[in-house]
């Protein structure tokens, strides 16, 4: 009889030196009790919240942040208030990395943890290397570990870029992050309804200039570029699980013309969304394929 499929496999590369695991989970949930191992920890969260025990010190890690642990650390995580949560988990042995790379020093001389900064740009793209990583790993296909060891690269260069950019940041930048952050909920909440700059910076008490500056110094994206992010994730999600007619899902997104959907989509993704639609189908039919 064959051994039961972990429904949250861990993938190893490299003769263990590296490993990562994708989770989601619902309800409240802890380890045992704290571990330590002596590779280096990277835990991002795609979503929900974690507490960490680490260092002597309770840490809450949010949607859309990463923590870096140092090797050796002992260290533990458990629920927060809000139970469900999706994350990524990777440990590395720093060797792996190409010798320019092991010069970095993200953890700061004797630091053993960190909890990075990172923009809504930075998030999605970590997140994009996260996941192409984890397919890679699960598809096996020829030479996936050298193509996951190179998005690995990418990923602590993306980190490293990340730090610079908020170290170098002016003090004020951190007292605006808790509005920035409440303008991008508004904007996630509303993005079906003809959301505008003016309309927007009137609502936050705000000029339109100094919305759209610190807006874009403080997420990477343009106002109007954040928006229209929003709205072609939540078509391509509509596309791939729903069979909604393509005019009825650009009309749920915000887009009041067929044509003007159909051209942003392309720019956005390179394909149509009926390209996309039936990519996205059969992707799915081989997966369930490869699972059957």
């Amino acid at each position: 009889m064959p051994a039961p499929v972990s429904p949250n496999p861990k993938y190893y590369v490299e003769n263990g030196k590296l490993s990562i695991q994708h989770m989601k989970r619902k309800g409240v949930t802890a380890m045992p009790r704290p571990h330590s191992h002596s590779s280096v920890e990277l835990y991002y969260l795609v979503e929900g919240e974690r507490v960490y025990f680490v260092d002597g010190q309770v840490v809450t890690v949010h949607k859309g942040e990463l923590i870096m642990i140092a090797g050796h650390e002992i260290h533990a995580t458990a629920s927060s208030e809000v139970a469900e949560f999706e994350r990524i988990l990777i440990n590395y042995e720093p060797s792996l990395l190409p010798p320019a790379l092991r010069q970095l020093n993200l953890l700061h001389g004797n630091r053993s943890f960190r909890v990075f900064p990172l923009s809504l740009r930075d998030r999605g793209e970590v997140e994009r290397l996260l996941i192409r990583m984890v397919e890679e790993c699960r598809q096996e296909k020829a030479y996936y570990e050298t193509v996951c060891l190179s998005l690995f690269a990418e990923l602590i260069i993306t980190l490293a870029r990340s730090e610079h950019s908020a170290l170098s940041a002016s003090p004020s930048r951190y007292s605006l992050h808790h509005k920035v952050s409440e303008i991008a909920t508004y904007l996630r909440e509303h993005y079906r309804e003809p959301v505008t700059l003016e309309d927007t910076a009137k609502r936050f008490y705000m000029s339109n200039s100094y919305l759209s500056r610190i807006f874009h110094r403080l997420t990477g994206f343009h106002f109007r570029e954040y928006v229209i992010y929003i709205r072609v994730s939540e078509a391509k999600r509509m596309l791939a699980g729903s069979r909604q007619k393509i005019q009825e899902i650009a009309l749920a997104v915000g887009f009041e013309h067929l044509s003007h959907f159909n051209k942003t989509f392309k720019k956005a993704t390179g394909l149509t969304p009926m390209q996309y639609r039936k990519q996205a189908k059969a992707e799915q039919a081989a997966n369930r394929q490869e699972q059957a």
